[in-house]
């Protein structure tokens, strides 16, 4: 058997749910934007308890506040863009016998609308749990007041330029002012599946499967992906960094930058076959080959120290392909 197990924004789909949903209120992308800087810090400082993706915990009250609703998750799902040639390696994948899989940060509301759309089992599906309605029904006016308060302080800052004013703020705000009410209730409530968690949710695929991480392929993009990724390629799966940034590059067995998810589709023919051996000769030839144009840029990254060169092609392509959402962490 072959398993294959994507993670969603990024190489399922180009646009970040969380940054469209806060989109639907003034200045929410800017809002966002910070939260997310916030969310980088917190992962690179190792805080206790927290993990990559976050994020969605994080918004979760100033989306109370701001009375947005279950509904309008799945409207954006309805309406998002699917990353091109996603369904058709998807389809051919599962017609050669391939079982696919998403670990997903999402919300459940759009991670498992995105995935019907691309035909993926609900029951191979993991992704955030997140009661929004119910949660709308808890706060009253104290609480809005102190998200008021917040939300304008947030927008008088900017990523990395005022990297240690976001610390001290939204640690005041977040670990301090918010766990002594009910905004702390919905925080702990709403747990990511991010960083370590994807890891234990791909390790309950495994086991479901009875395929080791050696037979898994897993397509990743982004922080919180890196430790999926390095448990994989570690394991002697493969692990491929899709469009990466710099933090899923280094923890990688292999990177392509492109517009086109087919692109992939000669790499998982060859994996079937001949599993890491012959994949790793493949891609070498195709990274010695190179690129056109914003397609088809291969990159063997086992053991490899210095990705400056292959970081610069992710990047070019993940604007491309990401466009907003590329600039988030």
């Amino acid at each position: 058997m072959n398993v294959i197990c994507f993670d969603l924004e990024g190489p399922l789909s180009p646009q970040d749910n969380a940054y469209e949903l806060m989109k639907l209120f003034p200045n929410g992308d800017k809002v966002f934007e910070v939260i997310s800087r916030y969310d980088d810090l917190l992962t690179l400082e190792e805080r206790e308890d927290y993990e990559p993706g976050d994020t969605l915990a994080l918004i979760a009250p100033f989306l109370v506040y701001h009375k947005l609703k279950e509904r309008d998750i799945i409207s954006l799902a309805e309406k998002a863009n699917l990353t091109p040639g996603a369904f058709e390696l998807i389809s051919q994948a599962k017609s050669r016998g391939w079982q696919v899989f998403c670990i997903s940060t999402s919300y459940e509301q759009y991670a498992l609308r995105i995935t019907q759309r691309l035909d993926i089992p609900t029951q191979n599906v993991k992704c955030t749990r997140f009661p929004l309605d119910r949660f709308s029904q808890l706060l009253c006016k104290e609480d809005f007041a102190l998200l008021e308060q917040t939300e304008g302080e947030i927008l008088g800052m900017r990523p990395f330029s005022d990297d240690s004013k976001i610390k001290k703020n939204l640690d005041n705000f977040y670990w301090e002012k918010l766990p002594q009410g009910k905004l702390g209730t919905i925080i702990k409530q709403v747990k990511p599946i991010g960083g370590q968690r994807k890891v234990e949710a791909l390790e309950q695929f495994a086991q479901t499967q009875k395929q080791p991480l050696s037979r898994w392929v897993i397509i990743g993009d982004s922080i919180t992906d890196f430790k999926m990724l390095q448990r994989v390629n570690e394991a002697g799966g493969l692990a491929i960094a899709y469009n990466a940034n710099e933090y899923a590059l280094p923890y990688s067995t292999m990177g392509l930058a492109s517009v086109d998810l087919t692109d992939l589709s000669e790499v998982l023919e060859t994996w079937e076959t001949g599993k890491r051996p012959a994949t790793e000769k493949l891609v070498r030839s195709k990274e010695k080959v190179g690129g056109s144009g914003d397609r088809a840029y291969f990159h063997w990254l086992a053991d490899t120290k210095n990705i400056a060169a292959p970081l610069e092609i992710h990047k070019g392509i993940r604007r491309l392909a990401r466009e907003e959402a590329a600039k988030l962490g």
